[in-house]
């Protein structure tokens, strides 16, 4: 690890720190003119530059992790959306958008630009709750109960769902020489997590069981298209796809058929809602199919592919290492459990470093709720009240003054002791890996169950097979295990 000073490891990371000692420096950066700096910051954002470089290009111009910039959508149909942001890059200054005395988590899931809340019922759904307001104890106590109490039917289910993942890659290996594994697998995690998640089957349901990943997928699309480099032709999504956001009807009769189902067939959830938190029947629905939907199963179709694409993409020999550990602590697939694969350290690490590199979130936002000063490791800067905080957490995740060679996978980075306190400083899950998710405080109720699911796919697929081919979108063979 390089010699600037970390922050500590704790939950509030700022709030721990003494005084600093650093110089206290005149934030760099602007906003440029009205209209024509968001405009060019936001052409060089989605077609120039792209996200990665728009920053780096940035943090290299003014020698600083910290600096004023605009981020998309600026320009020209988001009302009074807001694209001014300081940019936060680096480990220390990122971890004040966790410290809640701090900054204010209020509507800042996507930056200040916000879907319309006909997306979710005309609420504003936990993720768009400040901890301040009554309403996110409830919404955030909910959630995580709903986890708690599904840990009973998880790894079932999982497995269960994985079977039928598995056999469809090798039916269509068999058939057209590599399978495009995507839908296949948002098919599987889809109708995993709404067992375990909602307590019911979507087969009670034929349209839902055999479309319900596809509306998700619309559902979740239109609200992040105007923020999202796609990757088309440059005018085109500029134009068609970048101009304005996108009207909830679009999508309005998917979702009422959601809604419906969870209505209809997730009554024992529900009534936990409404009983146990103080949420009307119509605030758990909506809460309920954003957990599902944003956070689980949009979260795990990002992440996955990523974690899948890396081990099955290896030539480095990671492959038979990992296929070594599961099969010596876990055996078989009755082996695998809560303790057992607690136990796979190569495999946790491999799950982590995934996350280091491809958080399913880049951006993280928080607004200041009072002026107060930040600090990077070079330098302390001055925030004015109300300012948005933005990090892009790809590049704070490479952050040279924590992470040996931070460009590097390393699949062995969290093993040991200096990597067991690395993961104070893995913050994909809105917070510390070693934080713990409550009431006060905006991480991810599933932090853990997220991990632990990603170990346990990698752990069912090395006592699936010997080896697997392939990359981030297709699998091309399959060796099926010798022995188990």
């Amino acid at each position: 690890m390089a010699s600037a000073s970390p922050p500590p490891p704790s939950t509030s990371l700022t709030s721990q720190q003494p005084p600093s000692q650093l110089p206290l420096r005149a934030m760099p950066g602007s906003y440029g003119w009205p209209l024509v700096g968001p405009l060019s910051d936001r052409l060089d954002y989605f077609w120039f530059q792209g996200p990665e470089k728009f920053f780096k290009t940035r943090a290299d111009k003014y020698k600083s992790t910290v600096f004023r910039t605009n981020i998309p959508p600026a320009f020209p149909f988001f009302g009074d959306v807001n694209p001014n942001i300081v940019a936060v890059l680096d480990v220390k200054s990122f971890s004040y958008l966790f410290d809640m005395d701090l900054v204010d988590k209020r509507d800042v899931l996507i930056g200040d630009f916000r879907p319309s809340l006909d997306f979710y019922g005309g609420l504003r759904v936990g993720v768009y709750l400040d901890t301040t307001e009554p309403k996110h104890a409830k919404v955030k106590s909910f959630a995580m109960e709903i986890l708690k109490r599904s840990s009973e039917v998880w790894l079932r289910e999982l497995l269960s769902n994985l079977d039928k993942f598995w056999e469809t890659v090798e039916s269509d290996i068999s058939k057209n020489d590599a399978a495009s594994y995507m839908f296949t697998l948002q098919r599987c995690i889809f109708s995993f997590l709404t067992i375990s998640l909602a307590g019911v089957n979507p087969s009670v349901s034929p349209d839902i069981a055999e479309n319900g990943w596809k509306m998700l997928n619309k559902w979740l699309a239109i609200q992040v298209i105007p923020t999202t480099k796609i990757g088309l032709l440059p005018p085109l999504e500029e134009i068609f796809l970048h101009s304005w956001a996108y009207p909830f009807f679009l999508v309005a009769g998917d979702y009422k058929k959601l809604y419906n189902f969870i209505s209809e067939h997730a009554g024992d959830v529900l009534r936990l809602g409404e009983k146990e938190f103080g949420l009307t029947r119509d605030e758990s629905v909506h809460n309920l199919l954003f957990v599902l939907g944003f956070n689980a199963y949009g979260g795990f179709s990002v992440f996955l592919p990523s974690l899948i694409g890396k081990i099955v993409g290896d030539n480095t020999g990671l492959q038979e290492r990992l296929r070594l550990e599961v099969r010596k602590i876990c055996g078989s697939r009755s082996g695998l459990n809560f303790r057992t694969v607690n136990k796979l350290e190569l495999v946790k690490s491999v799950v982590y470093e995934t996350l280091r590199l491809s958080p399913p979130v880049p951006l993280q936002f928080a607004r200041a709720r009072e002026a107060f000063k930040i600090s990077s490791h070079d330098a302390v800067f001055e925030v004015k009240k109300g300012e948005l905080l933005c990090g892009y957490q790809p590049l704070v995740m490479r952050d040279a003054n924590i992470f040996d060679d931070p460009e590097e996978f390393k699949p062995d980075r969290y093993i040991g002791q200096t990597g067991s306190e690395l993961l104070n400083y893995l913050f994909w899950s809105n917070g510390p890996q070693t934080g713990t998710p409550s009431q006060s405080n905006k991480q991810c109720a599933a932090k853990d169950m997220v991990t632990f699911t990603a170990c346990l796919i990698v752990a069912d697929l090395f006592l699936r097979y010997d080896k697997v081919t392939g990359d981030v979108s297709s699998i091309t063979t399959v060796e099926k295990a010798k022995l188990v």
